[in-house]
């Protein structure tokens, strides 16, 4: 391709490219492996243009641009990296830097040169997310042209494309990229497989078109009748993908492909939920199909609504909605909030490659290199929740992670004292396994720190790393008194002075929980003022107290804690098409912000729970009339 063509592709998204710079870079690099081949006989440069070609379908920007067509200049010519910075600049250099492989004679196998390199890769990646986006397209370019080597190196490559790159895309949202390195690492490590989903999904391509066509043409008609203007296409399906949801549900090909799969892209997000309530309304849902990504993002960003239908020909419709920036967000990932202030990084970018960070903190001085390849692996591979601090802000942890590793996410500091947790406003034991959508707080105390049982319970990486940073440093200190406080951290949880945080106390009051008594949050409390105007805390119906004059005894009261004012609208109702649809109409009367739905099926109902802001509380008794209104709504009520 010319330059002028190269070019123009870019103007075409992007008119203040830097084309100078481009220009600069795309001469310097094709004289700079001028000569070169690669093993397929081509000139060497059409490597680092493909690469730059795919940066550029990506939106990226004129410095990621540049840095693609010279990462192979300081590898493999005679070019030093001193050099790519007096010509380019400090920003283009690192990321050249960060994607340039390590000399091998340090390393005595190749396994540990491979990992040493990826591990390259990601510590850069930690301080400019472009480095690995450079990356992930160099990957894939490599993938295309993998059939003109050898066969052991071709598997090799695509193991490890497979077991590495194709989760970090999966990771960093880019979906496309991701699917297009996993069906490649298929067709070189199982070709047999790869050739027969070919073939099968080219004989029954015809007929899949002309359904999917048809369901098409009923949902753009009927949500054309309601005011609604969505883009509604097909879904591609990845050949990876089929394989393994073949593998995973033990069914046929054709069980899978026959789905039906569409996507409406709306324009605001009130219409992606008037357009759930439509297609409900025209079709049965299935249970347990529903997601809410829109509420509820993805740890990657990504949004969407998610559910399954049957038709009346009992065909069954994948069906995902979502609004325009958020289909761009889930088809490019990260890669679609290319924002760049000069030389400052958009502060975004650190939120979303925080895993990352997380995972580097513990593992990026460690010498042994399966253990950390392996640590890579699991931390990739893991499904993920994603919870709430008090103020809303999402934390996404893996799946079966406790209260401790939240405390963690949030701060190091609050995971090194965390005394006490309340999810959905309820005290809860420091092992606890959170789950999608809870609202987590983290009580501290400076004298909490943390304990050998944590280790047994966690499930991030960087909760690990503290708890034993913290555990060597103790136990070299004074190995005796840190058994005695680990031993003490046994005991129960709901003993510790902390609870106090829950109860108001009058202004100025020392006070402790009475060793008698066991107390739980919210039972009935008592004060008695002791000698020298302290306070015991005691259960009301504690035999000690009556011990106790009655002008010494104080009744207490628990704090009201306040989660954003997130109230639980609990609705049952008769299994009956559009009825949801209806209930969502009414709550958008009264203004008012959904974070989560869940719909569960029990019998001939469904109970529905919706997770919602309410600012105001007194609307509430009218809400509750208004659903019940709805025809086939059971019960309805609404807890804090």
């Amino acid at each position: 391709m010319k330059f002028e063509s190269f070019i123009s592709k870019i103007l075409a998204y992007n008119p203040k490219a830097n084309v100078k710079l481009i220009k600069k870079a795309y001469e310097f690099a094709r004289e700079a492996h001028k000569g070169q081949k690669r093993i397929s006989g081509k000139e060497y440069f059409s490597h680092p243009s493909a690469v730059a070609k795919i940066l550029i379908e990506m939106k990226a920007d004129s410095a990621t641009i540049a840095a693609a067509l010279l990462h192979d200049t300081v590898e493999d010519t005679t070019i030093k990296i001193d050099d790519i910075k007096k010509l380019f600049g400090d920003e283009v250099a690192n990321l050249v830097e960060g994607l340039t492989k390590i000399d091998k004679v340090h390393f005595e196998s190749k396994e540990e040169y491979t990992v040493e390199n990826i591990r390259k890769v990601l510590i850069a990646t930690g301080k400019d997310i472009r480095v690995i986006l450079i990356k992930l397209a160099d990957r894939l370019h490599n993938m295309k042209t993998l059939d003109k080597i050898r066969k052991d190196k071709q598997v090799r490559i695509a193991k490890e494309t497979l077991e590495i790159y194709a989760p970090i895309a999966h990771k960093l949202g880019i979906y496309k990229l991701k699917g297009e390195l996993e069906d490649l690492s298929l067709r070189y490590l199982m070709p047999e497989i790869y050739r027969e989903l070919a073939k099968n999904v080219k004989e029954k391509r015809r007929d899949r078109e002309a359904n999917t066509k048809e369901i098409i043409t009923i949902v753009k008609q009927k949500l054309r009748e309601h005011g609604i203007h969505a883009k509604v296409e097909g879904r591609a399906k990845y050949f990876y993908s089929i394989y393994k949801k073949m593998q995973k549900k033990n069914v046929t090909f054709d069980e899978i492909y026959d789905l039906i799969a569409i996507r409406i892209i709306t324009k605001t997000i009130p219409e992606c939920y008037s357009s759930l309530g439509i297609v409900h309304e025209l079709w049965k849902p299935i249970p347990h199909r529903f997601k809410d990504y829109i509420s509820v993002p993805k740890s990657n960003g990504y949004q969407s609504l998610h559910t399954s239908v049957l038709d009346r020909k009992g065909r069954r419709i994948e069906i995902q909605i979502r609004t325009e920036e958020m289909h761009q967000l889930a088809e490019e990932g990260i890669a679609a909030h290319w924002r760049y202030h000069g030389t400052e990084r958009d502060k975004s970018f650190d939120k979303k490659i925080e895993w990352l960070k997380q995972l580097l903190e513990w593992r990026a001085s460690s010498s042994d290199v399966k253990e950390f390849i392996e640590d890579l692996k699991v931390d990739l591979f893991q499904d993920e929740v994603v919870v709430f601090t008090p103020k809303g802000d999402p934390i996404s942890l893996p799946m079966n992670s406790t209260v401790i590793d939240f405390a963690y996410a949030v701060h190091s500091n609050i995971g090194d004292h965390c005394s006490k947790a309340l999810v959905n406003n309820k005290i809860v034991p420091l092992d606890y396994i959170v789950e999608s959508g809870d609202i987590i707080k983290i009580i501290t105390n400076s004298n909490a720190h943390p304990s050998r049982q944590w280790l047994k319970s966690v499930k991030t990486t960087k909760a690990r790393s503290k708890i034993r940073q913290y555990l060597n440093i103790k136990s070299e200190a004074d190995p005796k008194a840190w058994k005695k406080k680990d031993d003490d951290a046994k005991g129960d949880d709901l003993k510790d002075k902390n609870i106090m945080d829950l109860i108001e106390l009058p202004e100025g009051t020392s006070a402790q929980i009475s060793g008698c008594c066991n107390i739980t949050v919210h039972e009935k409390v008592i004060g008695l003022i002791k000698k020298g105007g302290k306070m015991a805390i005691h259960n009301e119906k504690c035999p000690n107290i009556h011990s106790v004059h009655e002008e010494k005894r104080i009744k207490l009261k628990w704090k009201k804690l306040n989660c954003e004012n997130i109230y639980i609208i609990r609705i049952v109702v008769e299994d009956r098409v559009g009825t949801l649809a209806n209930i969502l109409t009414t709550i958008a009367r009264y203004k008012l912000n959904i974070k989560s739905i869940n719909t569960r099926s029990k019998k001939t109902n469904v109970i529905n729970t919706i997770h919602c802001i309410i600012p105001d509380p007194e609307i509430i008794p009218s809400l509750i009339s208004s659903i019940k209104k709805i025809r086939f709504v059971v019960e309805c009520d609404v807890v804090k």
